[in-house]
């Protein structure tokens, strides 16, 4: 029995260890890595533009005019609003160099693709009476005027992100086959390698772009939109909607803690999946933000669950919220083994970095720490959802903080003194959790530490 059940979890981590080294999944997580530049720093001028300080605008306007902060929301506007420009970039960079091909024709294919295929017109509403007094003409004046053209940002913000991922993964694909079959133009060896390059994309550009013509065509002939406008439409709107209600949250956390107890990095194979969704949650959150629009329900457009909550709220000492484990361990325990790991896990742990523990303790396929491992940023975010939901505190919108930031600064930096206050209850929460477990480990540790004591005195 014992062997059939150790076959299964082989079995179970030899799938995990294979999704998780996927092409196509590796090419997503190392292109939206490249987005966190533009993020970081929107989040910073957006930070600045709003920071949850009672009366900060006010003061601010007087001191610097009304206008004081056109700027700062000119540059969270700029990254923000390009982000499915920069997915599809990446996600085809990524893939072509992951596949030892050229990754800026792939990453530049990619993004005339992701353009072919998205919109390049839109609707604008005139008011009749305005209208009226620039023509000087206050009959039969047209409220709708659609303008050609133009890439609008609705697409090439977070309304585009999945549209850019396809087509990222699909150009990506087609570019590496086509090199590596050799379906290229050939250039001799002494020609430049930038000019060979550039040859060598002709043919899969050629490809790319006549097959992205095409999906175009198909869908604007028969289905009135553009491919990007229907995706969104029957695919990314559903899978938010997915992301967002308690079971979608709960089922994300609680994949991140098995995976990782398994010895997979279970927030890169999650994370890599989920977060276009989550980052689009809080972009279109903001625009509500900035819109005026209140009560902060799901009723108005509002999105619970957003990259901000797990980072920092359900995961800010690491997967698992091991910060709980640790001080936990420093408190209770009397093993040498395990004041040692907790001792030089903890700095590490404030700062969002958990390997030590992890594979120090370990926790890895350590049945002991199973429960409060998984259990723990559960909790968390029961904790969290129910705060937005009840309205203790707003939902997150596009201000975010990098990784590493620790805990309470964090905090108060995404909400203020309440997702300070949050944070506190949940280390404590954790610490009270993992406790009983803590106290389990340390016997087992101590007690082999006597015995191997007793053994050396013999």
């Amino acid at each position: 029995m014992k062997d059939k059940l150790k076959g299964i979890g082989d079995a179970m981590l030899n799938g995990f260890m294979k999704f998780a080294s996927l092409k196509a999944l590796v090419a997503l997580k190392d292109g939206f890595i490249l987005t966190m530049p533009a993020t970081l720093i929107g989040s910073l001028f957006l930070l600045i533009a709003n920071l949850p300080f009672n009366g900060y605008s006010d003061f601010m306007a007087a001191h610097l005019g009304e206008n004081w902060n056109v700027a700062l929301n000119q540059v969270s506007n700029a990254t923000f609003n390009i982000l499915a420009i920069i997915v599809a970039v990446g996600i085809g960079y990524a893939y072509a160099r992951n596949e030892k091909c050229d990754g800026i024709s792939s990453g530049l294919l990619s993004l005339v693709a992701f353009f072919i295929v998205s919109p390049s017109s839109m609707n604008i509403s005139i008011d009749t009476d305005t209208l009226s007094k620039a023509t000087d003409d206050s009959v039969n004046v047209l409220k709708n005027v659609t303008v050609d053209g133009i890439f609008n940002q609705t697409w090439t913000g977070s309304n585009g992100i999945i549209s850019a991922i396809i087509m990222g993964l699909i150009v990506g694909w087609v570019y590496t086959a086509c090199i590596k079959h050799d379906v290229k133009i050939k250039m001799p060896d002494a020609v430049p390698q930038g000019v060979t390059n550039a040859f060598s994309a002709l043919i899969p550009g050629l490809i790319v772009i006549t097959g992205s013509a095409i999906l175009y065509h198909v869908c604007k002939v028969f289905g009135g939109v553009s491919l990007t406008e229907l995706i969104f439409k029957i695919l990314q709107i559903p899978l938010q909607s997915l992301t967002d209600t308690w079971a979608g949250a709960i089922i994300i956390i609680v994949l991140m803690s098995l995976l990782f107890w398994c010895g997979i990095h279970g927030a890169n194979v999650v994370s890599g999946v989920v977060t276009p969704l989550l980052l689009a949650n809080t972009l279109s959150n903001q625009k509500l933000f900035d819109a005026g629009v209140t009560p902060y329900t799901k009723a108005n457009g509002f999105h619970y669950l957003t990259p901000q909550m797990i980072d920092c709220f359900c995961k800010y000492s690491g997967v698992g919220l091991t910060v709980g484990l640790l001080v936990a361990a420093l408190i209770f325990a009397k093993s040498e083994q395990l004041r040692t790991v907790s001792k030089l896990s903890i700095v590490p742990g404030i700062f969002g970095i958990n390997e030590p523990v992890i594979f120090g303790l370990p926790i890895v396929f350590n049945p002991i720490m199973l429960i409060p491992f998984v259990l723990t940023p559960m909790v968390a975010m029961i904790i969290m959802y129910g705060a937005v939901s009840i309205g203790f505190i707003a939902p997150f919108g596009a201000v975010q903080v990098p990784w590493t930031t620790p805990p309470i600064i964090s905090g108060f930096i995404l909400g203020g003194w309440k997702c300070a206050l949050l944070q506190v209850i949940i280390g404590v929460i954790a610490v009270f959790i993992y406790m009983p477990f803590v106290k389990m480990q340390d016997k087992i540790c101590l007690e082999q530490e006597q015995a191997n004591a007793a053994e050396a005195a013999k």
